[in-house]
């Protein structure tokens, strides 16, 4: 490990821009897309903002740690799926479901009552087809201008990287998982 002196000077210029809504991505093979994502939502939650998030592949009876926290604190959160393509029996109502989720979730950006909307795993339904890339690009597009919205998933589409705002890509260096360490509550679920 090298030692480094701590800077004796601010590294940056305050930006002059105006403050607006972004488009924030979490993609990558590493960990930690969601749960990035979710540190935005408990922190515009502090900050007394609406928050909603959505999930684009868990079902709606999900119960994972992050489901009982959100549901104590108050922020609503919605699985819009069932499950990953692997355990699914008919891949085209997953399909279906995503589409239907998709259009809350579309209405929840569009209709400006949320400060931040988290489109968690919201990559997967895209690069398997089934969502329309051109109208999600049309939404993050024409959101009201103080509407944030976060999207997580693996392997994000480039024309939505070309229109964020911050992305940010995970690398997975090394992982418990590919050592025989199985999941386990409280980190992975």
């Amino acid at each position: 490990m090298n030692i480094e002196q701590p800077p004796s000077a601010k590294p940056y210029d305050k930006p002059q821009g105006e403050r607006r809504g972004l488009v924030i991505v979490n993609t990558g093979d590493g960990k930690g897309k969601s749960t990035a994502a979710f540190g935005l939502a408990l922190r515009a939650h502090g900050r007394g903002k609406a928050v909603k998030i959505y999930q684009f592949m868990k079902v709606p009876t999900a119960r994972f740690g992050e489901h009982r926290m959100f549901e104590q604190i108050g922020i609503p959160i919605e699985g819009l799926g069932d499950g990953f393509s692997w355990k699914s029996q008919d891949l085209e109502r997953s399909a279906q479901l995503a589409r239907d989720g998709w259009q809350r979730a579309r209405q929840a950006i569009l209709g400006g009552q949320f400060f931040l909307v988290v489109l968690d795993e919201l990559t997967y339904p895209l690069i398997y087809g089934w969502l329309p890339l051109p109208e999600v690009l049309q939404t993050l597009r024409e959101r009201p201008k103080d509407v944030h919205v976060a999207i997580t998933g693996r392997r994000c589409p480039p024309e939505i990287v070309e229109i964020a705002d911050t992305v940010t890509e995970m690398t997975k260096i090394k992982h418990a998982f590919n050592a025989g360490v199985p999941a386990q509550r409280g980190i992975e679920d």
